[in-house]
């Protein structure tokens, strides 16, 4: 069995697992797009209040992560990603649902998030009873320069 077969599992993570949240930055974040963030900027937001790191494994390989912060009631998803060889197999999905679990918990009333205009994952967040809510044009700039939009979506987290 290889690691892209094992079963994933999710846990807590914190600034000692930036290096496996790099490998699946790095791996899931084409640089075509500008959306992947650096390890320095990650580190800065796990070390603020409210902030949370889910990390995914298949074995001992990262297959994904979720970084999410709450504060004053809601929360915003920062980033969620998985590495190309784990995807088609729910991590995403499994990752969503435990950001937003760790919401709730923090007592959030709501939950926003940004994503590329075009990404497959607006799929999930629909799916997952996002609403879109807004677009900010020109948002992402990738590598040539070109710029792409982003939309906003929004959950009510008692909305089930």
């Amino acid at each position: 069995m290889t690691a892209t077969d094992a079963a994933p599992q999710i846990d807590r993570g914190g600034i000692g697992d930036l290096a496996d949240v790099m490998i699946a930055m790095q791996d899931a974040f084409d640089p075509m797009f500008g959306e992947a963030w650096t390890e320095a900027q990650c580190a800065g937001v796990l070390g603020m209040p409210g902030a949370h790191l889910l990390l995914a494994r298949c074995g001992r390989e990262p297959a994904g992560f979720a970084l999410l912060r709450t504060i004053a009631g809601e929360t915003e998803l920062l980033l969620i990603a998985v590495r190309a060889g784990f995807r088609r197999r729910g991590i995403g999905t499994q990752l969503l649902a435990r950001a937003m679990a760790a919401a709730a918990g923090d007592g959030a009333d709501t939950m926003h998030l940004e994503v590329r205009d075009g990404n497959e994952a607006v799929r999930l967040y629909r799916a997952a009873g996002f609403l879109q809510v807004g677009r900010r044009r020109h948002y992402y700039r990738g590598r040539d320069g070109r710029a792409f939009d982003a939309l906003t979506f929004r959950r009510d987290m008692a909305g089930g």
